[in-house]
């Protein structure tokens, strides 16, 4: 999935405008998606921890790779959209996923396992940009795409059907209930915030700062080819060579880190992460082809420090029975400030400045620092 998923991402952005769009309605596409992203997070959570990982992780990935049909065959933007959103209702399954891969590590390989699963998106990611490159010089940039899109659907399918081999990691799940599956939604809701007087003091302030991140993050992530293509000329090409920088630094560097989250603990490889953010900002935003690279390799680094960071201590403080209700939950929170921060990423792109998106990520890593320095505080005894 990874690997199909990476090929078409490369140029996504740029193949909206082909298809008539402009940098706000590549905005207004994310807002949807992630809206609708966020509206199954609650229930997701819920059925995850109630009926077990394994059913809703294995059923929503056949959904998810049917989506892409959207895609491949869209003649407008408009097309692309109903795809998003079909593709983001799918995704009900992903704190399912999250969760399973959390009760699958023991406490004191968390970072490592982690990371580990980085290491493994990145190498069958890195190919991504380069098939993406060749498939743009054979056929151009609409008939490129939809032949990736088209890998997508095909990969997507089997990997659905992979997962149907998953090993449950909740004990003796009930059998669902289709009738109270749809009354989920109010029950679920309640559940998810019930949580939150169960769970330490620290997962909150953790959430919270993530929250800060995903919505900054959001404002700039999907504009960055835009960006690279138009404002610094690069050729689409050189942004795919680019790119695999970002890719083998994750490589080269997984284990590594994985072993500095479970050794230093998992606050300070947070922090770092804030940190090394500043540095890959301004390269990117005042870029070359050398300085672009370094750029994705820090942001390779910062990725890894805070997605092991984050996922391992969010682990440690929350209890297994509760983690799928603590991810929905989050995610849900997460995904509606993504939709806020990507739309308005796309209004001021596209409206007022192309370099003030970048500059406002900066801004926010400031409370986001703060917060995780003074109120995210590790366990004693971490969680099973």
């Amino acid at each position: 999935m990874d690997f199909a998923g990476e090929i078409p991402g490369a140029y996504y952005p740029l193949y909206v405008k082909d298809l008539g769009g402009n940098e706000a309605i590549v905005g207004f596409i994310g807002f949807v998606s992630f809206l609708c992203i966020a509206a199954v997070q609650f229930p997701g959570g819920h059925l995850a921890d109630k009926y077990g990982r394994k059913w809703l992780i294995s059923t929503m990935t056949f959904g998810v790779a049917l989506s892409y049909i959207f895609y491949a065959l869209a003649p407008s933007w408009e097309f692309i959209m109903l795809g998003a959103m079909l593709q983001n209702l799918c995704l009900i399954y992903q704190p399912a996923l999250l969760s399973m891969i959390s009760d699958s590590l023991p406490p004191e390989k968390r970072g490592m396992g982690i990371s580990i699963t980085q290491l493994i998106a990145s190498v069958s990611t890195t190919p991504g940009p380069l098939v993406a490159a060749f498939f743009f010089l054979q056929y151009g940039s609409i008939g490129g795409m939809r032949i990736s899109y088209g890998i997508v659907v095909a990969l997507f399918l089997f990997a659905a059907v992979l997962r149907s081999n998953l090993k449950e990691t909740i004990k003796d799940p009930p059998k669902i209930s289709l009738q109270e599956i749809l009354k989920i939604y109010p029950t679920s809701l309640r559940e998810s915030f019930r949580v939150w007087k169960i769970v330490p003091r620290s997962t909150f302030f953790l959430f919270l700062s993530f929250l800060l991140g995903g919505f900054s993050i959001a404002m700039i992530q999907t504009f960055t080819v835009i960006y690279a293509v138009e404002d610094l000329g690069l050729s689409r090409p050189e942004w795919s060579l680019v790119l695999m920088f970002l890719f083998i630094a994750m490589i080269v560097l997984s284990i590594p880190i994985g072993k500095l989250v479970d050794k230093a603990g998992r606050k300070i490889p947070l922090l770092l992460s804030y940190l090394f953010m500043v540095p890959s900002i301004l390269l990117f935003v005042y870029g070359d082809l050398f300085r672009l690279a370094i750029s994705l390799v820090l942001m390779g680094v910062v990725q890894l420090m805070m997605f092991s960071s984050y996922s391992a201590l969010m682990a440690d403080l929350v209890p297994k029975e509760q983690r799928g209700k603590v991810t929905g939950f989050s995610q849900f929170f997460n995904y509606i400030t993504m939709a806020i921060g990507v739309l308005l990423g796309g209004i001021i792109f596209n409206t007022v400045s192309r370099q003030l998106p970048f500059f406002l990520v900066l801004v926010f890593l400031v409370p986001q620092f703060l917060v995780t320095f003074f109120m995210v505080h590790e366990p004693k005894q971490r969680e099973q």
